[in-house]
């Protein structure tokens, strides 16, 4: 037997059990801001996005699990700092992917171009933000001083039953909806977002399909983040809203409204949601309405069980 042929075979096999972890500079700001150290090679960002294409693709040959994450510059800083190693050093910046990889927002690779991967990456890293963002506020929220419940709970619990009413009244089709909440504080960036004054408007979406009988069938993470976001409008008692699409086949798409008040949802009304979606949030100017698409009045729906969310 050849023992180096069985040595290489042996150690390529055990290659493809590794996970691995690419840590992304997405944009050029952050990658000028890398520049500043002398060990990083780099002195282009397509070049940079080049080879770090090609570095994906050798790893997807090996055939082992690859996971892409965002490169965070100010973060990598302060980790440095906190952690008390050298910035400017390799095996620092190998470190904070790997501890990224664990804890920051992530997606496989799995042979898509950094055109459609970047996109969904930092996507995804809007959302987790948000997501985390809305449970800190849920989590200072503290105790309501007539019922002594806790505050972030009795809120997302009051905003799951009324997620799921909403889906229960909304039919089949193909639902996609939408929750928006000003919160203070800092600027979150999620999936479909404005900014007003120094309001900032979180925003968290759910995508589910629905069958005319079955129920509802959404993806879990999406959906705890809706609700998340929801209660965090609850917990604040601040104004928000939700708005649904839902297509169906051979029929346009329906756009409905809904404005949280009082710990409910309250339908918008046809002309609401028209005005909604048909001006422009920056400007205030009007917006062309989309073709073969229906704007309606929310429709009414059950309140929640419990009488408040705290």
């Amino acid at each position: 037997m050849n023992t180096h042929h069985t040595t290489a075979t042996l150690r390529r096999a055990l290659r493809r059990e590794v996970a691995e972890t690419v840590a992304l500079l997405a944009d050029e700001e952050d990658f000028t801001t890398m520049r500043q150290y002398a060990t990083f090679a780099f002195d282009d960002h397509g070049h940079y996005l080049h080879h770090v294409e090609e570095l994906l693709k050798t790893l997807a040959a090996d055939g082992g699990h690859t996971t892409v994450a965002l490169f965070d510059p100010e973060e990598y800083a302060d980790y440095c700092a906190d952690t008390g190693i050298d910035p400017d050093h390799p095996t620092s910046r190998s470190r904070y992917t790997a501890e990224r990889a664990a804890t920051g927002a992530r997606v496989l690779y799995n042979g898509q171009p950094l055109t459609t991967l970047v996109p969904t990456l930092v996507d995804t890293a809007a959302r987790r933000a948000t997501w985390e963002y809305a449970t800190l506020l849920l989590a200072d929220a503290g105790t309501c001083a007539d019922c002594g419940q806790d505050i972030g709970r009795a809120s997302f619990d009051h905003a799951s039953q009324l997620l799921f009413r909403l889906l229960d009244a909304a039919g089949a089709g193909t639902h996609h909806l939408v929750c928006s909440i000003p919160a203070e504080d800092e600027q979150l960036l999620a999936t479909l977002h404005t900014v007003r004054a120094t309001l900032h408007t979180v925003r968290a979406t759910l995508h589910t399909v629905r069958d005319t009988t079955g129920p509802a069938r959404l993806d879990s993470s999406q959906g705890a983040e809706f609700v998340t976001v929801l209660a965090a409008g609850l917990a604040l008692d601040t104004p928000g809203g939700v708005v649904l699409r839902t297509t169906t086949p051979g029929a346009p798409d329906r756009l409905h409204g809904w404005r949280l008040r009082g710990g409910h949802l309250h339908p918008l009304t046809e002309a609401e949601v028209f005005d909604a979606y048909c001006t422009d949030a920056l400007t205030g100017e009007p917006i062309a309405p989309e073709p073969h698409v229906d704007y309606r009045a929310g429709f009414p729906l059950a309140p929640p069980d419990t009488t408040h969310p705290h």
